[in-house]
């Protein structure tokens, strides 16, 4: 059942505007401060940002010190984060090749883009020194759920797949601790937890901002 959920929707991408992320994804970054807190950074560290995206947390965790490395499928993003002065390169995180170059590896709201979940997780534990930490933080079960199940149900209306087409993994953590030990790590800590956010703009620009493939077909 979980292999099956990792084959579909990988032809799907989101696209980045890096205006929309801007204006619409800025607080992505400014929630993380539980999961950097479990990161703990230290000075000299080196550590991966895996979906960096324009290198706002990575910034804020290198100031701890810490030597940031950022992956990320964008490369507008990219380009962004590169524009402060920060070592990120585009690259596929499902594709990662890195071999016990970290101390640690972070990543905030990101890893539900990636419907190849298991791949990603080797790729981590493959590129951690060993005793090497990963902290993670993303969306899962029941993530903006109703907005999914309308965008959904108009799509298959319309004759579309809409699982196909939707570009999220989200995972319960049952799941998700199985795909982590799968993939070789250790879990000391996974939950799964309700996060309501509160949108000051209109549902379109929602998923202008966050789900592209939707406007794909």
């Amino acid at each position: 059942m979980i292999s099956k959920t990792f084959q579909r929707g990988t032809s799907q991408h989101q696209q980045w505007s890096t205006s929309l992320y801007e204006s619409n994804a800025r607080f992505v970054g400014d929630l993380a401060a539980r999961a950097v807190e479990l990161l703990n950074p230290q000075p000299g560290e080196r550590i991966l940002d895996i979906g960096c995206g324009d290198g706002y947390l990575t910034e804020k965790i290198a100031a701890t010190g810490a030597v940031m490395i950022g992956v990320d499928y964008s490369p507008e993003l990219v380009a962004t984060a590169r524009a402060r002065n920060l070592d990120v390169r585009v690259g596929n995180a499902e594709e990662l090749d890195f071999f016990q170059e970290f101390d640690g590896a972070f990543s905030n709201a990101a890893m539900h883009w990636m419907r190849r979940a298991d791949a990603v997780v080797r790729g981590i534990a493959k590129a951690l020194k060993p005793g090497g930490r990963f902290v993670g933080e993303f969306a899962g079960a029941r993530n903006a759920y109703y907005i999914r199940q309308a965008v959904h149900e108009a799509l298959t209306h319309r004759g579309f797949d809409a699982e196909e087409i939707d570009p999220w993994y989200l995972p319960d953590e049952d799941e998700y601790r199985e795909v982590l030990e799968g993939g070789g790590l250790i879990v000391s800590h996974i939950e799964l937890f309700d996060r309501p956010v509160v949108i000051d703009y209109p549902v379109r620009d929602w998923i202008r901002t966050f789900g592209s493939p939707y406007l794909t077909v």
